[in-house]
C-alpha cells in the first residue's frame, strides 16, 4: 500500500493541501508521521472530500493527544469532544474575530480539526495567519522589546454573558465556565515545543492586556500586534467545499471565520 502523501504548499508562509489520504480510516504510522511533520512545517493543512463521522473525527484527533471538552459550545450527541458550530443570521459566531482557540486555559490546545458539513451558497471562507511569520518579520529591537512580556487572556472577552442567556441551562453553563476559567497569563512570544521556532502569542479573541506595561502602552502595543499578525502576507484563505477538513497547529496560528450561515464540527487537542 502506498502511504506517501501528496503535500502542496498554498502560500509562502502557511497552508498546504494534503492528498492521497482517507481520514475516515485509521492512519498508518508512516502516514501519521508525514502528517505530523507537514503540520509543523505548514501550520495548517487542508483536505478535500473527506466525509468523516464525528466518531472518526474523534479517533483522528486522538492520535495527537488527549481531547479537550469545550465549556460552553454544544457538542455532538454521545461525542462530547466534538463541538458543533452552527452559524446563521440569528446565531452569529462568538469568535467572529481573529483568535487562537481556547487560550483562556493554562494549556491551550495543540491543534484543532474542523470538518465542513453544511455550507452556504456563497461566502463562508476561513482565514488563518502564521504567528511564526509575523514574529520573524519584526525587527531585532522590537523582538527584544517583546521578550519576557506576559499577556492576560480571559474567557469572557469572546464569550460575554449577554450572548449566553438563551436558556437557564445555557446561562448556568456559562457561569460555571467563568468560575473555572479566570484570567491567566501567557508569554507574548512563545517557543514552539517541538520545532523550537518562536511565534507571537496574543490574539484579539482572548488577550485583554499586557500586564508588564502601563494601560496605554499595553493598548497601543496590542493594537499594533493584532494588526501586524493578520497582515495578508502571513495568511492563507480557504474556500470551503462540503466534507472539507482543516487541521491546524493552534500553538502558532490564529484564524478568523468570515460571517455567514454554515455548520461545522471541530475538535481540539490540548498539549502545551
Amino acid at each position: 500500500m502506498n502511504e506517501r502523501l501528496k503535500i502542496t504548499p498554498l502560500e509562502p508562509y502557511i497552508g498546504a493541501l494534503v492528498e492521497n489520504v482517507e481520514l475516515a480510516k485509521p492512519l498508518g504510522d508512516g502516514q501519521f508521521e508525514q502528517l505530523y511533520h507537514a503540520l509543523l512545517k505548514h501550520q495548517v493543512l487542508f483536505f478535500r472530500n473527506q466525509p468523516i463521522t464525528p466518531l472518526q473525527q474523534r479517533a483522528l484527533a486522538g492520535r495527537f493527544g488527549d481531547l479537550h471538552i469545550h465549556p460552553v459550545y454544544p457538542h455532538v450527541t454521545d461525542v462530547e469532544e466534538i463541538i458543533v458550530l452552527d452559524t446563521y443570521d440569528d446565531n452569529p459566531p462568538d469568535n467572529d474575530n481573529w483568535h487562537t482557540d481556547v487560550t483562556f486555559i493554562d494549556n491551550p490546545p495543540l491543534g484543532a480539526i474542523l470538518a465542513a458539513k453544511t455550507l452556504p451558497a456563497t461566502g463562508g471562507d476561513t482565514l488563518w495567519a502564521s504567528g511564526i511569520a509575523a514574529y520573524e518579520a519584526l525587527s531585532a529591537p522590537f523582538k527584544q522589546l517583546l521578550s519576557g512580556l506576559r499577556a492576560e487572556h480571559y474567557f469572557t472577552k469572546s464569550f460575554p454573558e449577554y450572548k449566553h442567556r438563551g436558556s437557564e441551562e445555557e446561562h448556568q453553563r456559562w457561569q460555571q465556565a467563568v468560575q473555572k476559567n479566570r484570567p491567566l497569563l501567557h508569554p507574548v512570544v512563545r517557543t514552539h515545543p517541538v520545532s523550537g521556532r518562536q511565534a507571537l502569542f496574543v490574539n484579539e479573541g482572548f488577550t485583554t492586556r499586557i500586564v508588564d506595561l502601563a494601560v496605554q502602552e499595553s493598548d497601543a502595543l496590542l493594537n499594533f500586534l493584532f494588526a501586524h499578525i493578520t497582515k495578508p502576507e502571513f495568511q492563507v484563505r480557504w474556500r470551503w467545499q462540503e466534507n472539507d477538513v482543516a487541521l491546524w497547529d493552534n500553538r502558532v496560528t490564529q484564524h478568523s471565520p468570515l460571517p455567514t450561515r454554515h455548520s461545522v464540527f471541530p475538535s481540539v487537542v490540548p498539549a502545551w
